[in-house]
């Protein structure tokens, strides 16, 4: 396809990685709420009494449903800070390849550790170890492919994507279907296996990957500039966008944690007979995100050819007014079904994906964007590892949230989604008057 060899081998290396990662998390919610958390098996975790003390300091006296769905959202919170180490640690001391190896095969452990009840809280931590060496450190490696003015570079990020897409959809189908259908540690093992997989892909092509130069601890590869008049006040903006940003994000990180404990007790999933697993709601959710970003994309490209393209700020705005109406949905699938007696049909899971996947494809990489061109190059690096605490403090509210599943109603429980959801747009409508100047292009490019 044009491109050099060593993209295939990140590419594949990447995208079982993303197979073991959410096979596991498709698994971590329902595991922890219907199998581990119950007498017999929370008693043998190590360690588990002081970690849920810690919890229920923060959340209060949580049941085996709320304390899966929270731990769920803080893992999922919690990978996105895992990088910030992993990247430090590979460009001061080790390298990306030592790194990722590391990660791997500190990930793989994480995985196979997940058959044991003992090591529940060992796993976890493993798992986050692992996947903040291997992610951060893989992708920079593509980057490092092309030479800084190679037009193939952004090519070859949108087939590292499709790598991950692919895994996306594909692994809670495999992991989901072995864990909830012949046994939850069978689910691990085939998503600790897809880490294996990965890691001997990405050895077999050391020779093709981008030469490392040596690790000069203590020392920048190159200096810094100087911040220059006025983007002090760019710098404040983006911060201040970041808690708002977590809050447009709740409603997506739902997903990976207390979402899928609300489908299976909620959504009509037997089918002629037959049960479909609740983990395969994650798979339902992939195959539409991928297809409402490439039909965002498309759109705002048919938009410019008639009208002015509206800037980052506005469309994450529109996107995060699109998210809030999503668990809009399930909170109106949740009058029905309490006014009928009958269970949620898939159309309203349906309306929900697709309502919060326009929403996210209009918000997170039109966010990155934004980070990248607003941040002054002298933190550039700095701002863009910021912007992903947006997400992990996404993951911290949803813990809570989810903490709340079985105190409150459903549609309550989806109907405060919504509540934080809009009121971040309208604090995005605030700040887009009141400091929309500092964030537009044309700012930018003068400065």
């Amino acid at each position: 396809m044009g491109h050099p060899r060593g993209l295939a081998y990140l590419a594949f290396s990447e995208g079982w990685e993303r197979f073991s990662y959410y096979g596991m998390t498709a698994l971590l919610a329902l595991y922890s709420a219907q199998y581990l958390f119950k007498p017999g098996h929370i008693e043998k975790i190590w360690g588990f009494a002081p970690f849920r003390a810690f919890l229920e300091a923060f959340f209060g006296p949580l049941t085996p449903l709320g304390m899966g769905g929270a731990i769920a959202a803080l893992y999922g919170g919690l990978v996105y800070l895992t990088p910030i180490l992993g990247g430090f640690v590979a460009d001061r001391f080790i390298g990306r390849t030592r790194a990722v190896i590391f990660g791997a095969l500190t990930m793989a452990i994480g995985h196979f550790c997940m058959a044991f009840d003992q090591t529940y809280l060992l796993a976890l931590a493993c798992i986050l170890i692992g996947s903040g060496f291997f992610k951060g450190n893989l992708a920079a490696q593509v980057g490092d492919l092309y030479a800084p003015g190679d037009l193939r570079r952004a090519d070859a990020f949108q087939i590292y994507t499709l790598a991950i897409q692919v895994a996306v959809i594909v692994s809670p189908i495999v992991c989901g279907f072995l864990g909830q259908k012949i046994a939850w540690h069978v689910g691990f093992g085939a998503a600790g296996a897809g880490m294996l997989i990965g890691l001997g892909i990405y050895v077999s092509g050391r020779r093709w990957l981008p030469v490392e130069p040596a690790p000069l601890p203590g020392h920048l590869v190159e200096p810094r500039p100087a911040l220059a008049a006025g983007e002090g006040k760019r710098i404040a903006v983006l911060i201040l966008l970041i808690p708002v940003l977590a809050c447009a994000y709740v409603g997506n990180q739902e997903i990976f944690a207390a979402y899928e404990l609300w489908g299976d007790a909620h959504y009509q999933l037997v089918f002629f007979g037959w049960a479909m697993p609740a983990s395969f709601l994650i798979s339902l959710d992939a195959i539409v995100s991928t297809l409402t970003l490439v039909g965002v994309v498309a759109f705002w490209r048919w938009w410019a050819t008639r009208h002015a393209e509206p800037d980052e700020i506005t469309k994450i705005t529109i996107g995060t007014l699109a998210a809030a109406l999503a668990p809009l949905c399930l909170a109106l699938g949740s009058l029905h079904e309490a006014a009928t007696g009958q269970k949620i049909g898939l159309g309203w899971a349906l309306g929900f994906h697709l309502l919060n996947d326009i929403g996210f494809a209009n918000t997170y990489p039109v966010g990155m964007a934004l980070f990248s061109r607003v941040a002054p190059k002298a933190v550039n690096a700095t701002m863009m590892a910021a912007y992903l605490l947006s997400l992990f403090l996404a993951g911290l509210i949803v813990a809570k949230l989810a903490s709340l599943l079985d105190k409150l109603s459903s549609a309550s429980f989806w109907a405060l989604h919504a509540v934080i959801i809009a009121a971040a747009a309208g604090v995005l409508l605030l700040l887009r008057t009141a400091a929309g100047r500092l964030l537009t292009p044309t700012v930018a490019a003068e400065v």
